[in-house]
């Protein structure tokens, strides 16, 4: 017997403009901090980089344990009046803000020969901790509502080309700020806090942080109010089950275990280690490896623009004509390629301007194949939730994914959170001493993004999608 149920549910109009704004004042903010951060204690505040990297890996091994916990908690929660996902965000808020704020605002700058002073890297090492659990409360919350609020293929992509043209536009307003700054000093290679240029540094790169916090916690409450929840209330054989701890830890291994899910995780496991590698090279790259001075840090601006939005729109005309997982793999080699074609870098007497081109095609092409591949990953991960709700016993296609799509997406995190981890500590190390200015270093630190890249295409291509519809939304269920 065939009962109907409502049509599916799609994210439009201002809704659609709400739940993405995720990915602009969040992500301003993260990655903000996710790029700049290890430049401003290292070479402003004077921490050791290996100290840095210890804070920055931690954190980020700490949000990825909570998000498969947080996850597994938010799918094990009675939905109540303000729904079952949403009322987390306003738990997370506060937190985040304000550690967002606190994390460029040490209260001592390590002493000049004394990189390891220890109250200093303490400070760090205590707020970026708890602002990465709340920012993995928060993001958690706010990728798991996905297949919820938008059930076809169609909404899906829709949502995907929203959220990622406002991480491109985060990403480079996240960037053209602290370049703007950067160009400003005098010298940017002596910008230490005692240094003419860190006293620069650390006046502006605060007012910029609370800037995009504040921003940040309105995005927030715009998905808040964008998201609705209501359908819940609809399911009156809803039952809450109680899970004990043990049981919490056997749900996380339920995506684990799907094959198709578990290797679009890895493929962006891979994809985080390049992300992350490219991400801590910007500035000390262009510093020392291209000389920039002043008005020329501004070129990364133009790269980041032209090419991020360049291949966004080439990959978005690619993505209706080909087959998504085809165009996926595609967009993840050409970054690959253009990764290793960095080598060339190594040849130090090439002229500045053969440099300057090669760095311009280089990095607009990764980037723009970077901030392109949600256009694909986004739907790709909806769908095999969605279809990892169908093929569960619950006859209730809504309640089944209220029960598995957060620890679906908090095993995501989970995942993707190890690449950044492994990168930060990887970079830590090897730029630590002498090898922090060091041009050779950092350019076959910039080549090993291709090995990466790489790794991440293969494991795409294991995917197999079995409905090449998407899983059309199916309102029935044989009761």
């Amino acid at each position: 017997m065939e009962e109907s149920l409502p049509p599916p549910r799609e994210l439009i109009g201002k809704r659609l403009f709400g739940y993405s704004m995720g990915d602009l004042g969040m992500s301003l903010a993260n990655i903000f901090t996710g790029v700049y951060i290890f430049q401003y204690y290292v070479y402003t505040i004077n921490l050791n980089s290996i100290l840095v990297s210890i804070g920055v890996t931690t954190q980020l091994l700490v949000a990825a344990i909570f998000a498969i916990i947080f996850g597994v908690i938010i799918d094990n929660k009675k939905p109540g009046k303000l729904g079952k996902r949403r009322p987390f965000l306003l738990i997370g808020l506060p937190i985040w803000f304000a550690t967002t704020i606190l994390i460029w605002l040490p209260p001592w700058g390590c002493p000049d020969g004394n990189s390891l002073y220890l109250p200093t890297a303490i400070y760090f090492w205590v707020i970026i901790l708890i602002r990465s659990i709340s920012r993995s409360l928060l993001f958690n919350v706010y990728i798991s509502m996905l297949p919820e609020q938008s059930q076809t293929l169609k909404n899906r992509e829709s949502v995907a080309s929203v959220r990622s043209a406002f991480s491109i536009i985060a990403s480079i307003v996240a960037l053209l700020l602290p370049l703007i700054i950067q160009s400003l000093l005098e010298d940017p290679t002596k910008a230490k806090w005692w240094d003419p240029s860190g006293r620069i540094v650390l006046f502006y790169i605060p007012i910029i942080g609370t800037c995009f916090a504040i921003f940040g916690l309105i995005s927030v409450l715009f998905i808040f109010f964008s998201v609705d929840e209501s359908f819940h209330n609809m399911n009156d054989n809803y039952k809450r089950e109680k899970v004990t701890l043990m049981g919490r830890f056997r749900q996380m291994a339920i995506p684990a275990r799907d094959t198709n899910f578990r290797n679009i995780i890895i493929a962006g496991l891979f994809a985080g280690v390049a992300g992350k590698i490219l991400g801590l090279l910007i500035f000390p790259f262009q510093t020392y490896v291209l000389n920039f001075t002043s008005a020329e840090f501004y070129i990364y601006v133009l790269i980041s623009l032209f090419g991020k939005f360049g291949w966004y729109f080439f990959w978005l005309k690619i993505r209706k004509r080909n087959h998504i997982l085809k165009s996926y793999s595609t967009t993840i080699l050409l970054a690959s390629l253009s990764s290793f074609l960095g080598s060339f870098f190594l040849f130090g007497f090439l002229p500045f301007g053969f440099q300057l081109g090669l760095y311009i095609i280089i990095w607009s092409t990764v980037l723009g194949s970077m901030y392109s591949a949600p256009l694909f990953s986004i739907p790709i991960r909806a769908a095999l939730v969605y279809e990892a709700a169908e093929n569960s016993n619950e006859p209730n296609i809504d309640i089944a994914m209220s029960k598995i799509s957060g620890s679906y997406y908090g095993l995501s995190s989970f995942i993707s959170s190890m690449g950044p981890a492994a990168a930060s500590l990887l970079v830590g190390f090897i730029l630590s001493g002498a090898n922090e200015e060091n041009p050779i270093v950092l350019v076959l630190l910039s080549v090993s993004m291709g090995i990466f890249f790489l790794l991440s295409m293969i494991f795409i291509r294991k995917i197999k999608i079995h409905h090449i519809s998407f899983f059309n939304h199916k309102v029935t269920k044989e009761v």
